[in-house]
């Protein structure tokens, strides 16, 4: 696959034949040649688990220290008392059962994260096949299915994130826009890392943390040393 000129000079940066400590990554990061938009810093984690079992299911949430760089649209499914509050707290959208039509028949997805109260999770449950394959159907051990609605936007408005394996036991993840700088990045790197390594179930066996990544959205993938 031919890369372009701008991967090409950016990848020029990296000794492929080494693996980089996470501060060194993304200082280098920072020095690649930059296209017209800011790029997302990207960390990958494969895991020496097997997603197929559900006692090696690796999934948490995590707030970034600096934020995402990301302004999350958060629609709150909640009534009466619950919806007011969630309005209060600065959700986007806030309704019930009349969202179901309007998502099902009118393709609406202009929200980024769903909250609920428990006593929607029925209505919210005829939605499972549209919402299901985009990774938005509440959960609670996202802590998107709550009373607290006021805390969940709060949350995820200052740089909450969910990570979980994909099929190949990897996590894919932002941790925030090139133009944090290292520093702030390098926060926001090691708490996920941190978080990870807690969330290590107790099935796993032999070596965790197989290997780690970072990479621009349009950039060449430097490893991380991660003992």
């Amino acid at each position: 696959m031919k890369r372009g000129k701008r991967y090409q000079e950016a990848a020029k940066l990296i000794d492929s034949t080494k693996t980089y400590e996470a501060n060194e990554a993304l200082e280098i990061l920072e020095k690649m040649p930059k296209p017209k938009f800011d790029e997302t810093v990207e960390l990958h984690v494969k895991l020496g688990v097997d997603s197929k079992h559900a006692d090696q299911q690796v999934r948490g949430t995590v707030v970034l220290p600096n934020g995402t760089g990301k302004s999350l649209r958060v629609l709150v499914f909640a009534k009466g008392d619950k919806a007011k509050e969630a309005e209060a707290a600065g959700a986007d959208f806030v309704g019930a059962e009349e969202l179901v039509p309007k998502i099902e028949k009118e393709n609406w997805f202009e929200y980024d994260v769903i909250v609920a109260t428990p006593d929607m999770m029925g209505v919210i449950g005829r939605l499972g096949k549209v919402l299901g394959p985009k990774g938005l159907m509440p959960n609670p051990k996202s802590g998107t299915v709550t009373m607290d609605v006021t805390k969940a936007i709060s949350e995820i408005k200052s740089g909450k994130v969910e990570y979980r394996l994909d099929k190949t036991n990897i996590i894919h993840l932002g941790i925030g826009k090139v133009s944090f700088g290292a520093k702030k990045l390098a926060e926001n790197y090691e708490t996920v890392i941190d978080a990870i390594i807690k969330a290590k179930p107790a099935a796993a066996k032999g070596q965790y943390i197989r290997s780690v990544a970072l990479t621009t959205t349009m950039g060449p993938s430097i490893y991380i040393n991660q003992k």
